[in-house]
């Protein structure tokens, strides 16, 4: 579940009142079934005079439908984001915003090419640092300064980080010592957006373990919407409040599937193995989906 939390909180910005009725439009108008009772990723933004900003929660938004490849061919996805644009933002601005993700997909696909190149491939940190500076260095091809800064500037700082925090601890020539003050240096230097988002994880596991105590000692979810509204903000504690139910309705289900279970097991112990198998198989059928059956493994 923590997992989840996360990826809620430091991901997304949830608007309380909008997102029910986003998530249902989603549900009944999925652009391809992986879809299917999601939301657009990402954002669209306007600043005076109405101008586009360009920044991630853009990049965002186009990645998320491009996320489709394989299911709708390029140009469909290309004439959904289009249509987007032009339902979200004024003339002006939405033709800008086309011309902006023509260039994004040149750019997608020079990266195919890109990551071909023999001495950025592979899994060594030489080669991360390798793929990570042309990368930079081919958007300029495609983008100006503000564009990329916009769209890539705070994943570049924090892939960039991590980086040369590897570097640093798979450095023979350093001692134990010379590693925590590099360390320590890199530390000291870290914008606070970054610190931030490299201590979102930490965080959230300590939230959640304040919140089962909260429960151990029989706290309401009241009270534990109003210490995570506190802690985050009232939109994630509503979404984390989501999930919640989720996870409970899962359990819920699991227990009344393993009752039922150890009764199919109990009535057809005279059959044969075969016969055995294929009654649980069918109670797994008729309590879930194709997908939830992956996760019965782990219960049984």
């Amino acid at each position: 579940m923590l997992a989840v939390v996360f990826f809620i909180v430091a991901r997304h910005h949830y608007d309380r009142e909008a997102a029910p009725q986003r998530a249902a439009d989603a549900n009944l108008f999925p652009f391809v079934r992986s879809m299917d009772g999601t939301r657009p990723d990402g954002d669209l933004r306007l600043a005076a005079g109405d101008a586009l900003v360009v920044d991630a929660r853009l990049r965002r938004m186009f990645d998320y439908y491009l996320s489709a490849v394989g299911e709708k061919p390029l140009a469909a996805i290309r004439k959904e984001i289009e249509q987007e644009l032009e339902r979200r933002l004024k003339p002006a601005a939405a033709t800008g915003a086309k011309r902006l993700l023509a260039r994004y997909l040149d750019y997608k696909r020079a990266l195919v090419a890109l990551e071909q190149r023999p001495h950025i491939a592979g899994a060594s940190i030489t080669a991360a640092r390798a793929r990570l500076l042309a990368m930079r260095e081919m958007r300029a091809q495609y983008f100006n300064t503000t564009e990329t800064q916009g769209m890539f500037g705070f994943d570049d700082a924090y892939d960039m980080d991590a980086v040369t925090r590897l570097e640093i601890s798979q450095d023979p020539s350093l001692t134990a010592a010379q590693k925590k003050a590099k360390l320590a240096g890199l530390d000291a230097a870290m914008a606070p957006a970054l610190r931030a988002e490299r201590e979102a994880p930490l965080a959230i596991v300590k939230l959640e373990e304040a919140v089962n105590q909260m429960r151990a000692q029989g706290a309401s979810q009241d009270d534990i919407y109003r210490m995570r509204a506190a802690a985050l903000t009232p939109e994630a504690a509503a979404r984390l409040a989501d999930v919640d139910q989720e996870e409970a309705a899962w359990k819920s289900r699991i227990a009344s599937y393993l009752a039922e279970r150890k009764a199919v097991s109990a009535g057809s112990a005279k059959l044969s193995e075969a016969d055995q198998q294929l009654a649980l198989q069918q109670l797994r059928q008729a309590r879930f989906s194709a997908d939830e059956q992956k996760r019965l493994a782990a219960y049984e």
